[in-house]
């Protein structure tokens, strides 16, 4: 699921009401079926420890290495700590960082970055994966990979993914329901090929801009 819309629409502000890292002012918010608005700290680790969250800045521990920010979401299961060194071998390698795995976060490019924090938010096999911004600051081959990456690892793991982002080359490429925010509202719901024939004025001018400007950025 693409979440789309102009920044300061409200995308980032509602997948974090979506695992209660805020509070919504009104509404009501259910994941696996139970309402989460109020639960205190323990109950909420409970149904978050479910879900997945890549942060738009990957939000990575800079005084863990590759390695201890794998680990340290596993620090809630029960496996030992061989077994958890061979999980995060194992996710390492399917986000292709295999040789990044003692290496510190300063030592990394952002895409690298990005690619840990996507490993890191699929250690627990999240039933649903939240993803913010996945694209920001990186160039577009690198937007290419993340978005490649993130598809492949939603059928690998059998996850929801619930991308949020304002980049229509991720919105085309990687986009399989999309909804369209207007001025903190559902504006628009439907599939990446419906976008081209909408007559919701709103998205086609979203969309028509954002054509506008990677045509002008491909004749720079």
């Amino acid at each position: 699921v693409i979440v789309l819309g102009k920044s300061g629409t409200g995308k980032s502000v509602l997948i974090k009401c979506l695992v209660g890292l805020i509070e919504p002012d009104e509404g009501e918010i259910k994941l696996f079926g139970d309402t989460i608005n109020g639960l205190k700290n323990e109950a909420l680790d409970a149904v978050r420890i479910k879900t997945g969250f890549l942060f738009q800045s990957a939000a990575l521990y800079d005084s863990m290495s590759v390695r201890e920010n794998l680990k340290f979401p596993l620090r809630r299961s029960d496996i030992s700590d061989e077994e958890k060194d061979k999980k995060v071998e194992a996710i390492l390698k399917n986000v292709g960082l295999t040789e990044a795995i003692d290496k510190m976060p300063s030592e990394l490019s952002g895409g690298m970055k990005k690619r840990v924090g996507i490993a890191r938010a699929i250690a627990m096999n999240p039933k649903y994966l939240f993803v913010d911004e996945p694209n920001s600051g990186l160039d577009p081959k690198t937007s290419i990979v993340i978005d490649n990456l993130i598809q492949e690892l939603t059928e690998e793991y059998k996850t929801t993914t619930i991308v949020v982002t304002h980049d229509m080359n991720s919105v085309m490429g990687i986009g399989e329901n999309i909804i369209f925010l207007h001025e903190g509202q559902k504006w628009w719901e439907g599939s990446n090929k419906e976008i081209a024939s909408t007559d919701n004025q709103e998205l086609n001018d979203f969309v028509f801009a954002s054509k506008f400007m990677q045509a002008l950025q491909k004749n720079k």
